[in-house]
């Protein structure tokens, strides 16, 4: 079964009741969809993680998402959102953007759909004269009309994993701490930081243990630096054939998330990622993730900590 995303409508700062209408679409195509949040405040997704039918919401937290910019918008949640049907609404600017990111992924778009029915979508043409069916083969996206499905009811609690590209390191830092300390239990807390090859050389690694002496944290690396330097050696390797793990906070920086060091560490409790690579795999499993150079991460996330747990 393919995955179904659903781009929340976004109105004057706030998550759109017609959002609501999309989890209900999303779901007449099997599954329980991902809801992606565009915003510049990744508070503003907390209420779409209470209603009912989604498995989880992502906030795609930029300064792009300011104003509309039809490139911007479509490169950013093109960056974020994982393969699949991706669903929005059918208004002026949701049917632009889904044609750009239909044309990004070079998959099929079908606007103003009405009617979903396992694989065949309905939607009207010539002007509302006519309807028009097509059945669905692969991945696609598609515009949904407002008031023609039931809004799904509110209630539920999936997680928010948050995915920022705004550049504002010391904000970054300081919301993801916020955020883990929520689920964070400070009387059993073990914490690992990672580093792959994304850390450019493994005398860098001194950053990560600069930060772990700072948080009582381990060490670990993933397969890529271990393979890559001899100096990383097998004992810190995080993955498949080195150590699985279980913190409640995992720290994974300048890790691409390949199947093999998620198989390591996913059931971490909380999963922190930071990597200049909007498009890599780890950010689909994080909790939070940082889009940003561990050169620019790392200072700040060390003088924060430090400053926290003074």
């Amino acid at each position: 079964m393919t995955e179904t995303i659903v781009i929340a409508e976004i109105a004057k700062g706030t998550i759109h009741a017609t959002t609501s209408e999309l989890v209900t679409a999303a779901q007449a195509l099997g599954g329980s969809p991902i809801i992606i949040v565009p915003c510049t405040d990744a508070s503003v997704a907390d209420a779409a993680a209470s209603i009912q039918g989604a498995s989880k919401v992502i906030a795609a937290k930029s300064d792009v998402f300011n104003h509309y910019d039809a490139a911007g918008w479509a490169s950013a949640i093109d960056a974020i959102a994982p393969a699949g049907t991706i669903l929005t609404s059918a208004t002026p600017q949701s049917k632009d953007l889904a044609a750009r990111i239909a044309a990004r992924r070079n998959i099929s778009v079908v606007q103003d759909v009405v009617a979903i029915d396992g694989n065949q979508l309905t939607s009207p043409v010539y002007s509302g004269k006519a309807m028009q069916t097509v059945a669905l083969s692969g991945p696609a996206v598609i515009s949904v009309r407002a008031n023609v499905f039931d809004a799904a009811p509110s209630g539920g609690s999936c997680d928010v994993a948050v995915v920022d590209t705004t550049g504002n390191m010391a904000t970054a830092v300081q919301e993801f701490m916020a955020r883990a300390s929520q689920r964070l239990d400070v009387a059993e807390a073990n914490i690992i930081i990672s580093g792959g090859r994304g850390m450019g050389s493994p005398d860098n690694f001194v950053h990560l243990e600069a930060i772990a002496d700072t948080i009582g944290a381990a060490v670990g690396a993933s397969r890529a630096a271990v393979d890559t330097w001899e100096a990383i050696p097998h004992s810190m390797q995080v993955g498949q054939t080195g150590k699985t793990v279980n913190p409640n906070l995992y720290i994974a920086v300048g890790i691409s998330g390949a199947i093999q060091h998620l198989a390591g560490m996913r059931s971490s409790k909380y999963i922190v990622a930071i990597n200049k690579d909007a498009d890599a795999p780890i950010f689909q499993h994080a909790d939070y993730g940082i889009v940003a150079t561990w050169e620019d991460a790392l200072p700040v996330l060390q003088s924060t900590l430090a400053g926290m747990m003074a």
